[in-house]
């Protein structure tokens, strides 16, 4: 970048080690907030589903459905013992 000083063109060379230094840091800020972006979307559009939670969700989904009375009690232990198998 150029300024006048003095009525002369110069170069803006007076920031020293200081300026190189900022410089630097605010690129890093850059690019890892680039990073941090693409994760945080990729997250939001992969569902937020880790591999191994299905289960656990399935369970879940069995309680509540027994709590609510879809499914009798011998629906529900059948259905069950497939899950604890399924998960071993």
């Amino acid at each position: 970048m150029l300024f006048i000083q003095g009525g002369e063109l110069t170069m803006m060379w007076g920031y020293g080690w200081g300026g190189w230094f900022l410089g630097a840091l605010m690129m890093l800020l850059f690019w890892g907030g680039l990073v941090a972006l693409v994760v945080f979307a990729m997250r939001g559009w992969g569902g937020g589903q880790r591999p191994g939670s299905q289960g656990h969700n399935a369970r879940s989904i069995l309680e509540e459905r027994f709590a609510r009375g879809e499914i009798s009690k011998e629906e529900f232990e059948e259905r069950r013992r497939v899950l604890e198998r399924d998960a071993a």
